[in-house]
């Protein structure tokens, strides 16, 4: 399947990078978000980041022009018509799902729904969806401009069509593709897990702070600790992806989640995007 415009459902900070992406890859893109605000906030960070860009000497001016045409920002559902979707949404299935179905009926019966959910059952969205052969995982990571690995989640419904398509597609985009199959926290927020909980763990038994515990990890040559990651990516969704491994494994208590990070989103100290976490910004 040739693709020519992909719509990214969701404005927040995967969904403008995703945007981002597929606009500089050079395809026809639309950036669907309810908010007003969010999608004003979308436009002036991608303008940003595509300055950045020319600061670097990555990109030329004229380059940022083009991308920058190629995007639509729209809070109209009606105007989302498009080969690929891409959600970003909410993490609650049932808003996905409602979603997907509301664009199924507006678009051509070929068009592909890829959700980017972390942790969320692909499958339990799929069954829920018209024609859910047509729907996969398609996991970006933060930020999704720079990081460039794609999972790309298989259920028992996708057809081989759409896998390859969306395989296809995450190159064009110059990302690397790893297909998986649907499973709790696929494959990186599985394996990611006890990063973060025996790290939050060993700071709830006083053995170490959040300081002591990053200085050692990106020591030993991690990138970033633990508690500096949780704050980029957002103590609330890391919290969520936590206990949706959780729930969904059968509640193993070496993945259970932490209070100190319960609290810390019950306060609203989400990271960077709220000024305060583990650490002040």
């Amino acid at each position: 399947m040739i693709i020519h415009s992909i719509c990214v459902c969701g404005a927040g900070t995967m969904g403008s990078g995703i945007a981002q992406v597929s606009a500089q890859a050079g395809f026809h893109t639309i950036l669907y978000e309810l908010n007003e605000a969010v999608l004003e906030k979308a436009k002036s960070s991608i303008e940003k980041n595509l300055q950045f860009l020319i600061d670097k000497n990555k990109i030329s001016a004229a380059n940022k022009e083009k991308v920058q045409q190629r995007i639509v920002y729209t809070s109209d559902l009606q105007s989302c018509l498009a080969d690929v979707f891409i959600e970003a949404i909410v993490e609650k299935p049932a808003i996905k799902i409602g979603l997907f179905n509301q664009l199924a009926e507006l678009n051509h019966s070929e068009c592909i729904f890829a959700s980017n959910t972390s942790s969320l059952s692909i499958t339990g969205i799929a069954e829920k969806v018209m024609s859910p052969e047509r729907v996969i995982g398609m996991h970006f990571f933060n930020p999704a401009p720079l990081m460039k690995l794609v999972e790309v989640v298989n259920t028992r419904f996708t057809n081989e069509q759409t896998t390859q398509t969306i395989i296809a597609l995450a190159k064009e985009m110059g990302k690397v593709p790893v297909l998986c199959k649907d499973s709790p926290g696929f494959i990186v927020n599985r394996v990611a897990r006890p990063y973060y909980i025996e790290s939050l763990r060993l700071a709830e038994e006083g053995i170490a702070d959040y300081t002591q515990i990053d200085s050692l990890l990106e020591a030993t040559g991690f990138k970033m600790g633990p508690f500096k990651l949780m704050d980029l990516i957002g103590n609330d969704i890391n919290y969520a992806v936590s206990c949706s491994v959780y729930e969904q494994l059968g509640n193993p208590e070496r993945l259970k989640p932490s209070s100190i990070q319960q609290e810390k989103v019950d306060a609203g100290d989400l990271g960077r995007k709220t000024g305060k976490g583990y650490y002040k910004y």
